[in-house]
Formats: C-alpha cells, sequence, structure tokens
C-alpha cells in the first residue's frame, strides 16, 4: 500500500499534538527535534475548554480533564488582596463546557508522547525545509543525516521558527512586547487560597494550584528587552511582589533562586499572508506566537494541530488541502494575538491614575455577576473543532 509520509520539524506542545493527530488519521509520521531530550522549557500550562475539546478529538481530553485541580472560587485581585472580580469552576464549566486545567508542560508531553509508536519521535535531530515542494512533488527537509521527502511538513519549531523564515523571508517577524515574564512550581503554602491572578501598576502575578499538590506561579512586569537581575531572578521577585498579599511572599520563600525562569516575550503582531506554502504547514507559536495574557499559546496550536489533521488529505492536492487550513486558522489567530496584545496593555498600565480607573472598572463591572473574568474569553474558551468527515484511513 502507498505510504504518505509527514515530518513533523519540533516537539513542542503542537508538534507532538499535530503528530498525534496525522498518525490517528493514518499518516506516517516522523517528529525532528533538534534537543537532545524532551525537557519541556516552561513550568506550567492552562489547557481551557477549547483546546480539551481539540485533544478529544485525538482521545486525550478525558485524561486532561482528570488533572484539573481549581474547584472552588477565584478571580482576579489588587496587590493588597483585595477582589476585583470573582469566578468559580462551575461558572467557566457552565460558560464553556469545563473548567480551566492546569498541569506541568512536562506531564502533558508524556500524554502527548506515549499516545505515539515508538520512534515517531526523534530528538538530537535538527532539521530545515530545503524545498517546500507543491502539488507536483513533494516537499524536502534537510537533517544531518540526509535529504527526506513527504507528502506533508509541519513546521512547528517554536517562536524563533527557522520555518517560518523560509517561508515568508520577507515578513517583519517577532517584535518584543516590552514586559519579560517569570514562572516557579513550588510547594502549597500551608495556608489555602484561592487561585488568583492580581494586577498592580505594570506588574502581574498568578497563583494556580495543580493536581500534584503544587503550585504553578507566574510573573509579569513591564522591563528593557534583554534585561536580567543583577544578582538573581528570585530577587528580583522579591523586589517586585515580596510586599504583595498572600501566597505571594510564601511562593517566593519557597523557591530555589536557580529555579525561576525568565523569558522575554516577543509576538507576532503582524500576520503572515498564510499559515502554508508547497506542502509545508506552520502551527502554534511558528505560525501566531502571541502575548501569554490570555493563555492561549499553548491552547492555539493544539487547535491547529486537529485542524491540520482534519484537511491533511492525502486524496487532495495540497493547494486545497492547506489552503482551507489556513482559512480555518488564520482569522481566528489573527483575532485572538490582537486581544492578548491588547489585553496586555490593560493589564500592564503603571500610571497611578490610569491603574486606579481599571480597577474601579472592573470592580463596578464585576457587580453584575461573576462572569467578568469569564467575559472576556466568550468566542475562545467556547470553540469546537471540525466535524470529522467519514473517510477512509490512509495506508
Amino acid at each position: 500500500m502507498e505510504q504518505h509520509r509527514a515530518v513533523v520539524i519540533g516537539a513542542g506542545i503542537g508538534g507532538l499534538t499535530a503528530a498525534v493527530a496525522l498518525h490517528r488519521s493514518g499518516w506516517d509520521v516522523t517528529v525532528l527535534e533538534r534537543a537532545a531530550a524532551l525537557t519541556p522549557v516552561g513550568a506550567g500550562i492552562g489547557l481551557a475548554p477549547n483546546a480539551q475539546r481539540a485533544l478529544d478529538v485525538i482521545g486525550l481530553g478525558d485524561r486532561v480533564r482528570a488533572l484539573s485541580a481549581w474547584q472552588g472560587d477565584g478571580g482576579m485581585r489588587a496587590p493588597d488582596g483585595r477582589w476585583l472580580a470573582r469566578t468559580s469552576a462551575q461558572a467557566a464549566a457552565d460558560r464553556f463546557g469545563g473548567p480551566l486545567v492546569l498541569l506541568h508542560r512536562a506531564t502533558l508531553v508524556e500524554i502527548l508522547t506515549a499516545a505515539l509508536p515508538d520512534g515517531v519521535v526523534r530528538t538530537g535531530a535538527p532539521a530545515t525545509v530545503a524545498d517546500p515542494g507543491d502539488d507536483a512533488r513533494p516537499a524536502v527537509v534537510r537533517t544531518p543525516d540526509g535529504d527526506v521527502e513527504a507528502e506533508l511538513v509541519v513546521g512547528a519549531d517554536g517562536i524563533h521558527s527557522a520555518v517560518r523564515g523560509a517561508l515568508f523571508p520577507g515578513h517583519p517577524g517577532l517584535r518584543y512586547s516590552g514586559f519579560t515574564t517569570w514562572r516557579v512550581v513550588v510547594p502549597a503554602p500551608d495556608r489555602p487560597f484561592a487561585p488568583h491572578e492580581t494586577w498592580g501598576r505594570g506588574r502581574l502575578w498568578g497563583t494556580q494550584p495543580l493536581k500534584d499538590g503544587r503550585i504553578y506561579a507566574y510573573a509579569m512586569a513591564a522591563a528593557p528587552e534583554g534585561a536580567h537581575a543583577p544578582d538573581d531572578e528570585r530577587a528580583e521577585l522579591h523586589r517586585l511582589f515580596g510586599d504583595w498579599h498572600h501566597p505571594v511572599p510564601e511562593i517566593l520563600a519557597a523557591v530555589a533562586p536557580d529555579a525561576v525562569l525568565r523569558h522575554d516575550v516577543h509576538h507576532l503582531p503582524d500576520p503572515l499572508p498564510a499559515f502554508h506554502h508547497g506542502r509545508v504547514a506552520l502551527l502554534g507559536d511558528a505560525a501566531h506566537a502571541m502575548q501569554p495574557t490570555l493563555g492561549q499559546g499553548g491552547n492555539q496550536a493544539i487547535e491547529d494541530a486537529v485542524v491540520l489533521a482534519h484537511h491533511a488529505r492525502p486524496d487532495l492536492p495540497p493547494s486545497r488541502a492547506l489552503a482551507a487550513y489556513t482559512a480555518d486558522r488564520l482569522p481566528r489567530t489573527t483575532a485572538i494575538v490582537r486581544k492578548a496584545a491588547r489585553t496586555g496593555r490593560l493589564t500592564l498600565v503603571s500610571a497611578r491614575p490610569a491603574v486606579a480607573v481599571r480597577d474601579a472598572l472592573i470592580t463596578a463591572v464585576s457587580r453584575f455577576g461573576p462572569g467578568l473574568v469569564l467575559r472576556g474569553f466568550d468566542g475562545i474558551a467556547d470553540w469546537r473543532p471540525p466535524l470529522a468527515e467519514k473517510r477512509p484511513r490512509v495506508s
């Protein structure tokens, strides 16, 4: 029987989801990962109901839902502990069909790789696109071990994507957002707390529980590009957030100086002209890097993966199949990239009068019900994957 080969460049969340989805559709899949091992950079990832429904398509949604640790109230706070807006897991479930699930990135990578046959993921395997191919010829991927031909290539190589640069060399590319982020995972503090995101003057802190009893905390602050703490990043977090409400001081006391991850935030404010060229498709940060203010970066990569597998039919010319993928994903992700940037500007205002007005508006609107925070995800978290068509598996 004729084999239809797909090569995925990059073994992040989006690349692995695409590999699982394509494998389940009958493709012969190979994942090429530059890193020597699958050790995800990062701490936690929040999967909203839209990503959970995408994972349902590949049979993994319920495994993720079982890891939900948010059961009670939560919401937005001020640094002194005042609640600006309240919501709850039940309100999220009622509005979107499920709560936010926080899990460690390594856990999600393990779930995805376990759904792939042995040998599909190859680490220590850098790859570039030598020829994107077209309807008449396969794409060519260049590796240190030689060139590989494929009917489909998926560029899932992250925010600094070499595949994106090869397909669209004239695109203006990444732009610094104006802020940096920190992430930590620590044991849960002794005193209970409600999950929250706290907005200050040009600064933000979030604390969320994980199913295994640990805490995922993240922070953002306006900073010059490339800046670093003069001593260590834990000390920098103490300076910025040490006098904020419980449990922030307790978390900072529990984290080791070398266990703080810091990354500047870059994004793609100018959308690409398409998410494909020839037989090559882009997904995730390679296609639409966004600010983390909506927590949708990984969620959108998972959506991309299942939609790509839905459209990537070997019995169709790639010009038609991948154009349908672009048509599905480009408008949606462009809108979310822009909304994330607007949210970032609102979150990180620093002038006292502007902060006072922002907080007063949030508090006033929240009096109408617990859905203020959730309303910002209308049109995002309620997304549903395209219905699968009945067609024979590829072999």
